[in-house]
């Protein structure tokens, strides 16, 4: 029997959304439900008439979702729930719910302009903005205005400008659904100025504090990229605190398995050591305390070079309010964030 999830309640709202408009925005907060409930409600309430897609940002989240969903239907992943990532296809004939990722549908669509099969799209943790998403969302749009008015269009998010986007897609159903009640306790614990110290030090002493001061949970801890991973993972493996406690990587260029390990559930405590890959979708069983150094890795175009590249920057306030959200999704939790309230405060 499937668990009951706050998303669970807004069924009958969704049904009702469906029969007024094919343009639906969605508000939910971490924990609720959203990326695995939505798409089999709109498969059991009958709302649509051929193919879900949902799409994810990220190919990690695109795979772990459509396993999860197709655990809860009980079948096997590929049948009724299937996923498709670049280099990877896991679907069939009978696939109703499928899990994409954005630049995905965009070679879909120019290769089926129509999308023939497909009856919804939607566009999940929406709130990352990038290119793909952007143009996905305005080439359906499109469709749906001028050859495919039974397209249901879905946009969802934690931290969404619902009515900058209901706006943009009117006429458009809003719903809004609420969260898990679990507080998560945040705390700011800067680096003085005056002291130059890599934040992978900064982190491990955090976690260190994390495992003395609390008896049981796992550890989340965000870094910008797989080198701050090791890293970090060097720095929490010298301390003392950390004898009997299991210490993984979690980012893209990982194996599959590799990734399933550090996500499953385990009777050892773990620390996870993360990009933001783990920043959404992603419920890591286990996981009551987190760490955030504040920082990622963004994409940008270097104008001078005429070539994108990664750079490191300070993440926006929605981002650490989803990275927060990851410790309190199976109970109450702490979050600690390597910088200072008023630097919150003047972020994004």
């Amino acid at each position: 029997m499937k668990q009951e999830l706050p998303i669970d309640k807004l069924k009958a709202d969704l049904s009702a959304a469906c029969g007024r408009s094919r343009r639906i925005v969605l508000s939910a907060p971490t924990g609720s439900g959203k990326s695995t409930r939505l798409p089999q409600m709109l498969l059991d309430l009958k709302c649509v008439d051929g193919q879900i897609l949902v799409l994810q940002p990220r190919r990690m989240a695109a795979r772990l979702l459509a396993r999860r969903v197709a655990q809860e239907r009980g079948v096997k992943c590929g049948t009724e729930v299937g996923y498709q990532i670049r280099f990877e296809r896991v679907e069939s004939a009978e696939t109703k719910i499928k899990f994409i990722t954005e630049a995905l549908l965009l070679r879909q669509l120019a290769s089926d302009p129509d999308l023939n099969g497909v009856g919804a799209i939607i566009f999940d943790e929406f709130h990352e903005r990038n290119i793909y998403s952007d143009v996905a969302l305005s080439l359906a749009r499109q469709l749906q205005e001028k050859q495919r008015p039974d397209l249901l269009l879905v946009v969802m998010s934690a931290t969404l400008d619902t009515a900058g986007v209901a706006q943009w897609l009117k006429p458009a159903e809003t719903l809004v659904s609420e969260g898990r009640t679990y507080p998560v306790n945040i705390e700011y614990v800067p680096t003085p100025r005056t002291v130059t110290r890599p934040i992978w030090d900064s982190a491990a002493e955090q976690v260190g504090r994390l495992l003395r001061e609390e008896s049981e949970g796992d550890v989340l801890v965000f870094m910008p990229g797989s080198y701050e991973i090791m890293r970090t993972i060097q720095a929490i493996k010298f301390l003392k605190e950390s004898s009997g406690v299991t210490v993984l990587p979690l980012h893209g260029e990982l194996s599959a398995s590799d990734q399933d390990n550090a996500i499953q559930e385990s009777n050892q405590r773990k620390v996870i050591v993360s990009t933001n890959v783990a920043e959404t979708s992603l419920t890591i069983p286990g996981v009551r305390m987190v760490v955030d150094s504040g920082l990622a890795r963004i994409a940008r175009y270097d104008s001078i070079r005429g070539i994108d590249t990664l750079l490191i920057e300070s993440i926006a306030q929605a981002s650490a309010e989803q990275r927060a959200g990851r410790a309190g999704r199976t109970g109450p939790g702490r979050c600690i964030r390597l910088w200072s309230h008023t630097d919150h405060q003047a972020r994004a």
